[in-house]
């Protein structure tokens, strides 16, 4: 079940919130857990169980290394802790990849073929994982206290806005609301919340699925049929499906925490008007920026190291952070291409940007994007190789492009770069941020709502086109 799905919208998410803000305080959190079981169970019906053990199993880990005053043992559970969940993501998004490139070394050197039953990717494996992480890590250096309930460590780790795709909410940022959270449900948030899950439902429907068409339709042609002109719509479709996808989602998640008085953090802001790579990763998918930063970069000794164990840190951070999104070379590859910008940034490239200026530099990042996107989306290196060759081959064929991919096309580039001038942060703020509206500004936004999710329904319901892209992560 996803949430830009009519059974998502018109039964499971109506059923859950009426009954939701009719329940008593003291059950909400019960009700949520009940309901982010049925929600997971609903694609994954034998992996809630796993992930419902190690969670329970976890919780009186985690409380052992809360209440102990031996160093040693708080150190020894933590690595179990840890231990745990990274070996629970190992095996059910890692197995088959090892496995496979095992085969292909055996079968180089004359042997048999390993006997392997291939592992089910489980949904949102990723995301849970890192949250029960920050779980642990952050009761260990005593942030904060472990939850009261083992109730609600399951609804931290299983609640369905932001159990498939983000954003990762750290144990830190939410451990207090889990247990109080009256004074967030206000009538304020729940509009503005209902408000903020329509901005994203369109960002997705409206935006990244019309794109998704002719990525789709790119990536799946062979190096012999590709030319450069439908290269380049296709990596600029998905360069921009990619974004309105997840940064959709990412709203869609915070808008339904906030109608169930949950503040979860932004997870974009505006990355494509990066002026180099250091910014683009400050400004895209910034949960998980902050979460390697503090939980991998910092512990690896961070900024405070020499300068060749720094460049080192930075390369290693942002491979496993390429290997975070997907079991699979490209995604190792992409991470390593971010690293080498992100070192070269400190080396030489920040002092060209601010030389050059800010226009050029955004036009230079968002090219450097592209090209990543394409190692991003390839599946194969062969397909790498000949899709950036593509590119810049220049052997344009006429192509048909429909109006509406046009048209979608200008406010995906639109909407994409606004926030590059002043008007377009004052834009944003007015839709996004702003903490109180006036009377005529609330139905100026009730009225773009009303026909944002009218016609997100209207094309739901007119195509059967709706792609997840998380599946592969």
């Amino acid at each position: 079940m996803i949430f830009s799905s009519i059974l998502f919208l018109f039964y499971f998410l109506p059923a859950f919130l009426i009954i939701y803000h009719l329940m008593p305080h003291k059950y909400k959190n019960y009700w949520a857990l009940a309901a982010s079981i049925f929600f997971y169970a609903w694609g994954a019906p034998k992996f809630v169980f796993v992930v419902a053990g190690v969670i329970i199993a976890d919780f009186f880990i985690v409380n052992k290394i809360y209440s102990s005053e031996n160093q040693k043992l708080r150190k020894q559970l933590l690595a179990l802790s840890v231990f745990i969940k990274l070996g629970l993501l190992a095996y059910f998004k890692y197995a088959n990849f090892f496995v496979e490139n095992i085969d292909w070394l055996l079968l180089k050197f004359g042997f048999s073929e390993m006997s392997w039953t291939k592992v089910a990717l489980p949904i949102g494996i990723s995301f849970f994982t890192f949250q029960a992480l920050t779980y642990s890590v952050d009761v260990y250096r005593k942030v904060h206290a472990p939850l009261k309930s083992v109730a609600d460590y399951l609804l931290y780790i299983l609640l369905f806005p932001q159990l498939i795709a983000g954003p990762i909410v750290r144990f830190n940022e939410i451990a207090d609301q889990l247990e109080d959270r009256k004074h967030l449900e206000t009538y304020e948030n729940k509009v503005l919340g209902f408000f903020r899950f329509v901005i994203g439902l369109a960002k997705k429907v409206l935006i990244a699925n019309v794109l998704a068409v002719e990525a789709d339709h790119a990536f799946a042609l062979q190096a012999t049929e590709l030319s450069s002109n439908v290269a380049w719509i296709g990596i600029l479709a998905y360069t921009f499906q990619i974004y309105f996808d997840f940064s959709g989602y990412s709203d869609m998640a915070i808008g339904l925490g906030r109608m169930m008085g949950f503040k979860f953090p932004e997870n974009f802001d505006n990355p494509y008007i990066s002026q180099n790579i250091t910014e683009f990763w400050r400004r895209w998918h910034m949960t998980l920026g902050r979460f390697m930063k503090d939980y991998l970069y910092i512990p690896l000794g961070g900024n405070k190291v020499g300068i060749k164990r720094m460049y080192f840190n930075l390369a290693f951070v942002f491979v496993v952070s390429g290997f975070w999104h997907g079991a699979a070379w490209n995604f190792i590859i992409w991470g390593a291409f971010h690293g080498a910008f992100l070192i070269m940034d400190r080396l030489f490239l920040l002092n060209f940007y601010k030389a050059i200026g800010k226009y050029p530099s955004i036009l230079i990042t968002f090219f450097i994007t592209i090209i990543g996107w394409v190692i991003f989306r390839a599946t194969s290196f062969e397909q790498i190789k000949y899709y950036i060759k593509a590119l810049f081959s220049f052997n344009n064929t006429e192509y048909y492009l429909n109006k509406e991919f046009y048209t979608i096309g200008v406010f995906a580039i639109f909407f994409a770069f606004l926030t590059a001038t002043n008007f377009g942060k004052k834009v944003q703020d007015f839709f996004f941020f702003r903490g109180t509206y006036s009377s005529a500004q609330l139905m100026i936004y009730f009225i773009v709502v009303v026909l944002l999710f009218t016609l997100s329904v209207s094309s739901l319901a007119a195509s059967g086109f709706n792609p997840f892209i998380y599946f592969r992560f």
